[in-house]
């Protein structure tokens, strides 16, 4: 039996996470580098990657990168071996959401999701599957969401991408569990985050939205972590393929 105290133990291990700039992925870079892993935290803003780094110390690095550029994926991959080597964990936390109607939807901004937001975590996983499947160890967290289920008004484009990337979990989890390689996502509620500024700054969508959840509450960057470094660490060895709700149960009513 695995000593219990050793399960959620990330040392030894490198954790690449995207978007990190802020927000939960900022969290996550965090949380993970407490845990004991060497992190690569990836987003564009250089100056934010910086200040993470900073606070964090030398276990962190970061490349300054846009996730969604197709023609730089080699470069990144390059760039986020680097620092710690080829990375064993892989979270995929950059996102947007341009909240346009239906009716309003445009080209440019349907592509511009669909390709951070799926085509992104697929293509970088992809890129980097191939040391972990060397090692037999891998761990990839997707990001979903509320809309991954569930149509909010003005989210179409977001939930398309965000259903995908409940498929999208399941198909890595298919294909790459044969080699230690689990797949699973975590899918957010309500956070404070650039993402969801909106949101929060409407005090009464926001009380709205916390009487929606079971806990009665929306979330805290903190409630990330555990489930985070459950998905990330040896705790969840035989968990693949799975949307984990962290959610304060607003699915669950």
């Amino acid at each position: 039996m695995a000593d219990p105290r050793t399960l959620f133990d990330l040392a030894g291990r490198t954790a690449c996470i995207t978007g990190a700039s802020s927000g939960l992925g900022r969290r996550a870079a965090v949380a993970l580098a407490a845990a004991g892993a060497q992190v690569v935290a990836v987003a564009r803003r250089a100056e934010a990657l910086e200040s993470l780094c900073a606070e964090i110390g030398p276990t962190a690095a970061y490349a300054a990168a846009d996730v969604a550029d197709r023609s730089g994926l080699e470069a990144l991959r390059q760039a986020v071996s680097a620092p710690f080597g080829s990375p064993d964990i892989l979270v995929h936390a950059a996102g947007v959401n341009t909240r346009q109607p239906a009716d309003e939807v445009t080209i440019s901004e349907w592509d511009k999701t669909l390709a951070l937001n799926l085509s992104a975590p697929f293509f970088l996983s992809q890129a980097l599957v191939p040391v972990m499947k060397e090692r037999g160890w891998g761990r990839i967290v997707n990001f979903a969401s509320l809309q991954t289920t569930r149509a909010f008004p003005g989210g179409i484009a977001y939930g398309a991408s965000k259903g995908g990337v409940g498929q999208l979990t399941r198909a890595m989890a298919e294909a790459w569990s044969p080699f230690g390689i689990t797949a699973n996502a975590i899918g957010p509620g309500f956070f404070p985050t650039e993402l969801t500024q909106a949101v929060f700054s409407d005090e009464g969508r926001s009380a709205r939205n916390a009487a929606q959840t079971c806990i009665g509450r929306n979330g805290q960057l903190e409630d990330i972590d555990g489930p985070l470094l459950f998905l990330c660490s040896e705790a969840s060895a035989y968990v693949t393929g799975q949307v984990l709700m962290v959610d304060g149960g607003f699915t669950a009513k």
